[in-house]
């Protein structure tokens, strides 16, 4: 199941950026960002993807959405300029931005690489 994040819950789960310079990732287990818009054709298209995979690696990577027209300081904070932009996070290193909707086996080949995790 994927999570809506706000700027407080990204803050708890993914990073504080306005406490922290440098990157420290806060959650448990490697995770998706997804900044997206509800208006947005090829966000929507890849939403039930999203949805399919957060089942198929539940407990191994949380997947979270961000609205970039709720959360504009988020999506500003991470130079959001196209959606869907996805943010590849491993529990260690640093996080790696995706754009764009990217097809199921693409997205299930960056988690293997980026986060280091397989089904």
């Amino acid at each position: 199941m994927t999570e809506l994040l706000t700027k407080e819950t990204f803050f708890e789960k993914v990073f504080n950026f306005e406490k922290n310079k440098e990157w420290k990732f806060e959650g448990e287990i490697p995770c998706i960002i997804d900044f997206y818009a509800d208006w947005c054709g090829p966000c929507k298209a890849v939403a039930p993807v999203l949805e399919e995979l957060s089942n198929d690696y539940e407990g191994k990577v949380n997947i979270y959405k961000v609205d970039t027209e709720a959360e504009q300081e988020l999506a500003a904070a991470f130079g959001i300029r196209s959606i869907p932009s996805m943010l590849f996070v491993p529990k260690e290193g640093e996080p790696q931005m995706a754009q764009g909707a990217l097809p199921k086996h693409q997205l299930e080949q960056i988690m293997n690489d980026v986060l280091a995790v397989a089904k």
